[in-house]
């Protein structure tokens, strides 16, 4: 399969998942994300502009919460990553709560302490970290405001 159709296949699916956040309120009811807490972050392109919704796995760490650009352990960052690095005001959607916040990527000792922490609710992420040669970044939300 080529690189645009992969794309284009886990584009529809994330449409999909959106859609099924949207309509039930925050809830998964269908697919592989199913009872899972997902956040839905929006950010805006970098190079067109435009708002783009990304379906992610999220942790608290207090009142903040935060996400792994992951990708799956892929070489490259993923693109919502690369657009909150251009634009970091975002909109947050956890269950049916929609806010404004201002991400911002964490480093050093709390980058680490905050991946370990959803590592360990997700162990996942440690296979992510196995894959790849780059540092993966964890982005801070906090509520704009």
């Amino acid at each position: 399969m080529s690189d645009e159709r992969r794309a284009r296949n886990w584009g529809a699916f994330n449409e999909g998942v959106v859609e099924d956040f949207r309509t039930h309120h925050g809830q998964i009811t269908k697919g592989p994300f199913t009872g899972r807490a997902l956040l839905l972050l929006t950010t805006r392109g970098a190079k067109t502009g435009r708002e783009r919704t990304s379906p992610l796995a999220f942790t608290r760490d207090g009142d903040r919460i935060f996400v792994i650009a992951s990708k799956g352990g892929a070489p490259a960052n993923p693109d919502w990553y690369r657009n909150l690095l251009a634009n970091p005001r975002v909109i947050v959607e956890v269950g049916p709560d929609r806010f404004e916040a201002n991400a911002s990527v964490a480093k050093g000792a709390e980058r680490r302490r905050l991946y370990d922490l959803q590592a360990s609710r997700m162990p996942a992420f440690w296979e992510y970290e196995k894959r790849t040669s780059r540092e993966i970044p964890v982005v801070v939300l906090e509520r704009a405001g």
